[in-house]
């Protein structure tokens, strides 16, 4: 590794005039910080949006929505750039021509990881700022995450968990949240999703939820945006056979052996009900995977039943919606 500068890349040396003041008063500040972009940026409200690489697509929705939302509101949004909810929080942000971004990394900054981010690495550089802590060469190895969450928390000034798993690695910044007296929030996610264990585990020890960017601008003392209008609710015509697979599906991903033992259907049978679902937009697939994608308004005949969940007459078990 190097670290002498790199075409593109600005050192900061504690002390200097071009050190971020908000991360200088930091007790945990670097001593050397590598920056592209412009961090200037960081003299705006900032809210970091983190999660688990692993998200689901419902996850992956509400921390693009999120990012959006915020950035629109002039907030930066910062996040690692990693897979999953910390990738969808920044192109959310991008997409929304508001804020700009700031990501922090876990490798020099000629180093992309993960490499299918590359593009967002350079959008995220060119339209707001991208920080390391690390001299350019230098690989992202498991240790460095925690020390990079750790800057992403000095920087916050409120910290939203989208989905984080039991020992999720987002807790780190949660930790360096919690150490530094910056506001921690939660988004709910489903009690059946691992993808959210650690989010509802949050909000059981009392941080406050997250239904919206509102709700974030509130912890900010900002004014707020104002709950859009729902987007009307698509009306689709289904037979009671498809509807019941619907309202057996997750919102997040299930096997279709799983399908097949809720809903007793045979496989080709199931196959042809869950390719109509999925050309209504209702649904999505993976490798060996479906899982519910929208709130549909569902129009039926008469005979439309809504399935039970094995051993339940009521049909309670069947989780039909997100928590």
């Amino acid at each position: 590794m190097s670290a002498l500068p790199q075409p593109g890349v600005t050192v900061h040396r504690l002390g200097d005039p071009s050190y971020p003041p908000v991360l200088a008063a930091d007790h945990h500040a670097p001593t050397v910080l590598f920056s592209r972009g412009d961090v200037a940026v960081l003299a705006r409200p900032r809210v970091a949006v983190v999660g688990t690489r692993s998200a689901t697509h419902y996850g992956e929705e509400v921390a693009a929505e999120l990012g959006r939302d915020l950035a629109r509101a002039g907030v930066v949004v910062v996040s690692g750039l990693a897979l999953g909810i910390d990738g969808a929080a920044h192109c959310g942000a991008l997409s929304a021509g508001g804020a700009p971004p700031a990501g922090v990394v876990a490798s020099g900054l000629d180093v992309v990881y993960p490499r299918r981010h590359a593009w967002l690495w350079e959008q995220v550089a060119t339209r707001g700022t991208l920080l390391s802590q690390y001299p350019v060469g230098t690989q992202a190895v498991a240790w460095r995450f925690p020390l990079r969450n750790r800057i992403m928390a000095a920087l916050a000034q409120v910290v939203v968990v989208v989905e984080c798993h039991r020992r999720g690695g987002a807790l780190h910044t949660v930790e360096a949240a919690v150490e530094r007296g910056i506001p921690v929030m939660a988004v709910p996610g489903s009690v059946r999703s691992p993808a959210s264990v650690g989010t509802n585990a949050l909000l059981y020890e009392g941080c406050q939820p997250v239904r919206d960017a509102d709700d974030v601008l509130t912890a900010l003392d900002i004014e707020r945006t104002g709950r859009p209008e729902p987007s009307p609710t698509p009306h689709v015509a289904l037979d009671d056979d498809a509807t019941a697979v619907l309202h057996t599906l997750d919102w997040q991903p299930t096997a279709t052996d799983e399908l097949l033992r809720r809903t007793g259907m045979r496989l080709e049978e199931l196959a042809v009900i869950l390719d109509r679902l999925e050309e209504s937009g209702l649904v999505r697939s993976g490798s060996g995977w479906w899982e519910r994608t929208a709130e549909a308004g569902i129009r039926t005949s008469p005979k439309a039943r809504r399935p039970s969940a094995p051993g339940c007459s009521t049909g309670c078990g069947a989780y039909a919606g997100p928590a």
